[in-house]
């Protein structure tokens, strides 16, 4: 098939990585793979394979991109379009509306849209909502990248489940596999260091670092540890005033973007998601795949999904300091459950890639 993938940027984030996943697997199995991007920057991009063309529409607001993508529609005529985020999801249905062309769209929606948009700041995030409900009724297939995602979606659109498809994430790949096995220096995984508390994501008011850093220092009362935050974004500053009024500037470090969380994972005592909300989160899967405990929060959705409701470990009420502390302890201890294989293989790359194709296919 000749294959489009769409959405805003490359940038480092769940749904980009999952969408360069993509692309690099369908041209290795020989389809004809192109990547349209409404802005240019993206460290991402540098990792697609060479057979994928990128397509820069240099639109940068969703407002602009409609009739850029509509005219890519017409000149390109792809087989399918993919695309992920739901502002971008929104541009390719009404592309595709005004091109006119037998282009089937699926739209991939990475979190739950009442969670993601519900408390937005903005008037044009908290409209997104109500505009999924009658246009992604208009798209041929709609990707849900976890149940609680899948529900959001029923409750929102009304379509019948067989509209609304949940693939999870391909997130366990060869790549991952290798980058576990390589060395890593920094002090704190030295021999003889106390254990290392690892986060890895974006440094925003979802992944809610603030209850982490708390939950932390209390943690850190009962047993020696450090925490280290690997991920950029626009908290930083505010994290670190916390971090120093808490007294842990010598336990916690945040060195920003790390191309390799993966080596760290591996040698993690313990791997933390503090997050409010999810669609599915990739570093949860990826620090399982690396044999790292993990702890959670139950937030809607996919934490008890892939933990299966605890039984491979901890989960703990959003925003509970207390409970996000008890488990930290816990894996500090080494009293958490890790994954087996088997448990894994449902995130596989080959296992999930087959799925897409399918829906693509129709």
């Amino acid at each position: 098939m000749k294959l489009a993938l769409f959405t805003v940027s490359l940038e480092v984030g769940g749904a980009e990585r999952v969408l360069v996943t993509l692309a690099n697997r369908f041209a290795a199995l020989g389809h004809t793979v192109q990547v349209v991007l409404m802005k240019p920057q993206g460290e991402l991009r540098k990792e697609l394979c060479p057979e994928v063309r990128i397509v820069d529409l240099n639109t940068y607001r969703a407002v602009r991109t409609v009739l850029p993508l509509a005219r890519y529609l017409r000149r390109e005529r792809p087989d399918a379009l993919l695309s992920t985020l739901s502002q971008p999801n929104l541009v390719a249905i009404l592309a595709r509306r005004l091109a006119r062309v037998p282009t089937r769209v699926v739209v991939r929606e990475a979190n739950t849209p009442t969670h993601e948009f519900g408390a937005a700041v903005k008037p044009k995030d908290r409209i997104v909502p109500a505009l999924i409900a009658p246009m992604y009724r208009q798209a041929d297939a709609i990707v849900a990248v976890s149940r609680g995602v899948q529900h959001d979606l029923l409750r929102l659109t009304g379509l019948p489940e067989s509209r609304i498809p949940c693939i999870y994430n391909p997130v366990i790949t060869e790549r991952l596999l290798r980058l576990r096995e390589e060395p890593i220096q920094h002090p704190w995984f030295e021999a003889g260091a106390p254990p290392v508390v690892l986060a890895v994501g974006r440094l925003t008011p979802q992944k809610d670092y603030p209850t982490l850093l708390r939950a932390f220092a209390k943690a850190r009362q009962r047993c020696p540890a450090r925490l280290l935050i690997l991920g950029e974004g626009e908290l930083h500053a505010d994290l670190w005033r916390l971090v120093q009024a808490l007294g842990l500037t010598d336990a916690v470090a945040m060195p920003g973007y790390e191309p390799n969380p993966f080596a760290y994972m591996s040698r993690a005592r313990v791997f933390v998601l503090s997050s409010r909300y999810e669609g599915l989160p990739n570093a949860l899967i990826q620090a399982m795949a690396c044999g790292c405990p993990v702890i959670s929060t139950d937030c809607p959705s996919g934490p008890r999904e892939i933990l299966d409701g605890g039984r491979y470990g901890a989960l703990a009420p959003v925003g509970d300091v207390d409970a996000l502390a008890d488990a930290i302890v816990r894996g500090l201890d080494g009293q958490l459950p890790t994954a087996p294989d088997e448990w894994l293989q449902q995130f596989e790359e080959g296992h999930i890639v087959g799925q897409y194709l399918r829906v693509l296919e129709g």
